[in-house]
Order: C-alpha cells, then structure tokens, then sequence
C-alpha cells in the first residue's frame, strides 16, 4: 500500500513545494514598495546593494516570510497529531483551547515583565516560548481531566471541554491585558489577534531549534499515530504503551504550538484545515501526511500575511484575521460532513 501511495505523495509534495515558493516570491517583490526579481537577486548575492532594498527585504519582508514558513509548518503538523491523538478530525490546538492557554501565560509574562525585559531582545525570546508551553500543558491537562469516560477520551467531549478551556483561557488573557499601560495593550490585542507583522531573526532563531528537534521526533512515531486510530483497547492489545506514546506526541505538538503563540499570537484554523487537505491529498497514512501538512500550513500562512499586507493597504490585516475569514465556513463545511 506505501508503494503504491508513494508515487502521489512525491508529487503532491513537488506541487506544494512549487507552490510554496511561488507564494514566497510574490509575498518578497510585491507590497506598498515593488521590487523587480533582478533587483532581488543582486541584493542577496550582494552585488551592486542598494540600502533601500537590504532594509525592505532583509529587515522587513524575508524575516515575515521565513518566521511564517515556521509557522505554519509547526501549527500544520502539531494539527495532524492532535486530531491523530484524540481521534477526532475536529480537533484543532485552537479549537481545543491550546493556543488560548499558550496566548495567556504569553501575555501573563508581558504583564509581569513589562517595563523591565525588551520584547525584542534576547531574555525575552528565551522566556516566552517557556511561558507558552506551561499554558498549552496546562490547557491540555484540563482537557484530559474534564474529557475522559471510562477511563478513555471521548472524542465529543473533547471538543466540548475544548471550546470551554478556549473561551475561558481567552477572556482571563484579554482580563489580564486590561492591566496593562495603554501601549503594552495595544501590543498584546494586535499580538493576540495572531500576527506576524513584528517577525525578526530574534524569533526566527529561537524557533529553529524546536523545528529541528520536535518534527523527527513526531515523524518517528507516525505508526503509532495510525494505530491511534483504533479503538483504545486494541492499540494496547498490540502492545502500544498508549499513555507513553501519547503523552510524547502531545508535548511534541504543545511545544510546537506554544513556541508558535509565542511569536505570532493565537492564529486559529491552520491545525484544522491543512491536515484535512493532507488526508485528501495523500490519504490516512500519518508518515506520508505529517509533511503534507505542514508544508499546507506554511503555504496557507504566507497567502493570509499577503493578503492582510496588501490587499487593505496602507492599512494591514492581522494573518490570525485572515485565516479566520477562511477557517469558519471551512470548519462549518466540517460540522455538515461529519454528521452525514
């Protein structure tokens, strides 16, 4: 069967790859200022460098462009082994209130630190993906408390207890920014709407390592995310350490969250949609779907920040925004099918 699927999925993965480059160039010379692709070229390859261009593409554009490649990728991926985990194809770590615990540590650790740690400086990049990743543990701790029946979770429950964790999380992070000064406020509601319009090589080197580590890590246990997919019993009668396995690829997908709330917000939608479309494409197989998803995810990131960047120009919507205009009726879409 991997035989025989493997040919579609080589070329499912060209086509997202090609598509995800074309996205990157059109989102790298187009915007308020155009800049034509020879000019780009010579600016990397430094020949002739004009300071107009080195400011517009290495301090501006590329940092988005890269920092929401990361992102999408690690919000696509944690997606899949969410809705892997807990056998639902609703799940998603915003839906689920992941995003909405990560987003309130984070803005829990501007409010504590505000005034005395650089939001742009290095103690902060190092603090916040920790804030993040206790808020998402926390938020998938009441999940797991609040969901289990009969000593297994219910995949219904799941969503259920998921949009009170998400509803809850929210107005105690939007309580918390109202203690804020006014600027510190601004900041946090922007940041809070998931955005990438602050994205430097800050954040991009401190999403690096976690991108290295964590994805392996999850791909290795794709067999066992397709066991998943059996009834609780039956993966233990294979001999699957369930809870072990389980909580490995939850806290591999937290942290691939929460280190993603911590440098863009809470950008709902991406964890739902791009593992449905890798089911489609490439079929249920985990190992051949996982990099289909994330690539989905990163492809999906960079279209919503060009549209926000352009589109409404001068004015610019947040990419959480516009991801969101697409993920409702797409999540609707869901609802409909799954009851049929």
């Amino acid at each position: 069967m991997l035989r025989a699927e493997t040919p579609k999925f080589y070329l499912v993965l060209v086509t997202a790859l090609m598509l995800l480059l074309a996205a990157v160039y059109v989102s790298l010379t187009n915007g308020t200022y155009d800049i034509s692709v020879r000019d780009v070229i010579k600016t990397f390859l430094r020949l002739d460098p004009v300071r107009e261009f080195d400011l517009v593409i290495f301090e501006f554009r590329l940092p988005r462009i890269v920092l929401g490649v990361m992102v999408g990728f690690a919000l696509g991926l944690a997606g899949s082994v969410i809705q892997g985990v807990t056998r639902n194809p609703l799940s998603e770590p915003g839906i689920l209130g992941i995003n909405a615990g990560a987003g309130m540590a984070v803005v829990l650790f501007m409010l504590v630190f505000q005034g005395q740690i650089d939001v742009s400086g290095w103690a902060s990049v190092l603090l916040m993906p920790m804030f993040g990743i206790a808020g998402g543990l926390a938020a998938t701790a009441m999940i797991f408390i609040f969901a289990r029946h009969q000593g297994s979770l219910d995949p219904q429950r799941v969503i259920l207890v998921g949009i009170a964790v998400a509803t809850g999380f929210g107005s105690l992070s939007m309580y918390i920014s109202l203690k804020m000064n006014p600027n510190d406020f601004e900041m946090a509601t922007v940041w809070l709407a998931g955005s990438i319009y602050n994205a430097n090589w800050q954040y991009i080197v401190m999403m690096l390592p976690w991108l290295i580590l964590l994805p392996p890590i999850i791909w290795a246990r794709s067999k066992v995310l397709d066991l998943f997919q059996l009834d609780e019993l039956n993966v233990r009668g294979l001999g699957v350490k369930v809870e072990r396995e389980r909580n490995w690829l939850l806290v591999c997908s937290i942290g691939l969250v929460s280190v993603s709330v911590a440098v863009s917000g809470s950008i709902a939608f991406i964890g739902l949609i791009a593992p449905h479309m890798a089911r489609r494409l490439v079929g249920l197989r985990h190992q051949l779907n996982l990099p289909i998803s994330g690539l989905l995810g990163s492809l999906m990131i960079v279209v919503a920040d060009f549209i926000g960047r352009t589109v409404f120009a001068p004015a610019e919507l947040a990419v959480g925004i516009v991801v969101s205009i697409i993920g409702v009726p797409y999540f609707v879409y869901l609802l409909i099918i799954s009851k049929r």
